[in-house]
C-alpha cells in the first residue's frame, strides 16, 4: 500500500474516533494488534464493548464500506476480538461489532456509523450474548 493510502485510511480512523467520542463511546484502544490480527477502534458504552471496523472511502468508491467487510473479513475480526477479550480477561462483557463508512467527498469527512454491523451467529451459531457463541 502506498504512504498516501494507508495516510488517508489513518485520517479516516481518527475521524472515526471522534465521531464516536463525540456521541458518548470511551475509546479504550486504537489499533489493536495480535500477530496479523487488528482492530481499528475498540470501544464502550453503557458497559458494552465495542469494536469497531471503519472504513475509508474517498468520493465515488466503487466499493462501499459495507460490502467491504466479508464474511472472511468480519472472521478475521472474530479472531482479533478473541484474542483481545481473552488478553484483557473481558470475556464476561457484553460485545458487539460496529461499523463506521468515512467518506471524503472533497469537501471534507463525513461518517456513517452502523451499529450490530454483522452478527457471528451466522459462522458460530447462538450464544449466551449478542455474539459470543459459548
Amino acid at each position: 500500500m502506498s504512504a498516501r493510502h494507508l495516510d488517508f485510511g489513518r485520517a479516516g480512523e481518527g475521524y472515526a474516533a471522534r465521531y464516536l467520542e463525540n456521541r458518548g463511546y470511551e475509546i479504550r484502544q486504537r489499533n489493536w494488534r495480535f500477530r496479523q490480527l487488528e482492530l481499528d477502534i475498540i470501544c464502550e458504552r453503557a458497559g458494552e464493548l465495542v469494536f469497531v471496523e471503519v472504513k475509508t472511502r474517498a468520493g465515488r468508491d466503487i466499493m462501499p464500506g459495507v460490502q467491504a467487510v466479508t464474511p472472511a473479513k468480519q472472521m478475521k475480526l472474530y479472531k482479533a476480538a478473541s484474542r483481545y477479550l481473552t488478553a484483557m480477561d473481558l470475556w464476561e462483557r457484553p460485545c458487539r461489532f460496529d461499523l463506521v463508512i468515512v467518506n471524503n467527498d472533497g469537501n471534507g469527512f463525513t461518517a456513517e456509523h452502523i451499529e450490530n454491523a454483522f452478527d457471528l451467529t451466522d459462522f458460530m451459531g447462538s450464544g449466551d450474548s449478542s455474539w459470543q457463541p459459548w
